[in-house]
């Protein structure tokens, strides 16, 4: 993961140098030429130079940033924030998600307004300690609650099991503080439903992604269970995200024990613990575990801090992936662009502007209504 934020580094610094030597005096085909070769070279190439040419253009080439600055040098890049954005926090904090009693199911709206490429922001993130995280909060989600005892409080050594749920909307993200210490970051259209006993702390998954900031208490296992399999912790930090056949479990603190519910003639696979750094995929067929750093997997996790980060994805994952988190939803027509491969970190809450760069480097037509941008081939 070093190696990759620092590749990163080097290729936005790559961009911006070009950048600003094609609008020094000077300019000649040959130049032209050398630029050529070196946005064919790569696929991070191409899309580093569209991004730094869009924050470019819209923002009329920084000057009001790069006040001060001599003639062709480029801002630091802290200093690209467009001018709209200039001394706000970056990722305001979460708010605390507060249970309270449930009459029905969790209701609520993401909220949605029109988004401008030049409000994307391209610096390298600086990562945040990972146990203050913060993300960007599109609305207030519904968090509901069940049992009207909690209000109380939970208590200990009480043997009954008292269940609470927590969820949020389309386009949001919470933190909810769990009665035994433990913290959860759910992340937008998910619920879960915690049940604290003196013997076990057991948490559903019914729908989305969740990360665990799970507190240590050897007594009493902390069980995320999701699609037939549950996650196993006693005080960790991971997450468990539902997929529609199996569950993605991602490690970046401690020890995690992934297990599978026996299957239809009894068998079951096999135990497999996950230390710092796995991501682990377990659907019916088997449980398949990628080892890294854990800066790898922290990147993984990037919604966290309000970024969708892709490596030559597929362009079909990477649209799906913005529809977690967005109601207006990218469609793909054509099976040519669905298998277009992509590169880079973007804002998830700005998928309009994630499509008018697709549409600046890539053979893509956009069609945009107020339900979908769909895309097709051009």
């Amino acid at each position: 993961m070093e190696q990759d934020i620092a590749s990163s580094i080097r290729i936005e610094r790559a961009a911006a140098a070009w950048l600003a030597r094609r609008d020094a005096a000077g300019w000649a085909a040959h130049d032209q030429a050398e630029l050529d070769d070196w946005l064919a070279a790569s696929t991070a190439h191409k899309v580093a130079w569209l991004r730094l040419q869009a924050a470019w253009r819209e923002s009329g080439r920084l000057k009001a940033l790069g006040a001060g600055l001599p003639a062709g040098q480029i801002p630091a890049p802290g200093r690209w924030t467009p001018p709209s954005q200039q001394g706000q926090p970056a990722h305001p904090p979460l708010r605390m998600a507060k249970p309270q009693p449930v009459h029905g199911a969790p209701s609520g709206a993401a909220r949605h307004a029109a988004l401008d490429p030049a409000a994307l922001v391209f610096a390298p993130r600086q990562r945040e300690p990972e146990p203050r995280l913060h993300s960007r909060v599109a609305a207030a989600a519904t968090v509901v609650a069940i049992g009207a005892s909690l209000a109380l409080g939970w208590h200990l050594h009480s043997p009954a099991v008292q269940p609470v749920a927590y969820g949020t909307a389309v386009g949001t993200l919470e933190t909810a503080s769990l009665a035994d210490g433990s913290e959860a970051i759910l992340s937008s259209d998910s619920r879960i439903v915690v049940a604290l006993s003196r013997r076990q702390r057991h948490i559903e998954l019914q729908r989305g992604e969740a990360f665990f900031h799970a507190a240590k208490d050897p007594a009493r296992p902390f069980v995320v269970a999701a699609a037939g399999h549950q996650a196993v912790a006693v005080g960790t930090r991971f997450s468990v995200r539902r997929d529609p056949d199996g569950m993605r479990v991602v490690v970046t603190e401690g020890l995690v024990r992934l297990e599978s519910e026996p299957a239809a003639d009894g068998r079951r696979q096999p135990t497999t613990l996950l230390p710092a750094g796995s991501v682990a995929l377990a659907n019916a067929h088997g449980v398949v575990v990628q080892s890294g750093s854990i800066d790898q997997a922290r990147q993984v996790l990037s919604w966290r801090d309000g970024f969708l980060a892709f490596h030559d994805t597929s362009l079909a994952t990477a649209a799906a992936e913005f529809n977690r988190y967005n109601a207006r939803k990218i469609v793909i027509a054509d099976p040519s662009v669905a298998a277009l491969r992509v590169g880079g970190s973007f804002r998830w809450s700005n998928a309009e502007a994630f499509v008018r760069l697709l549409e600046q480097g890539f053979p893509v037509r956009a069609e945009y209504g107020e339900a979908a941008i769909v895309l097709h081939d051009r």
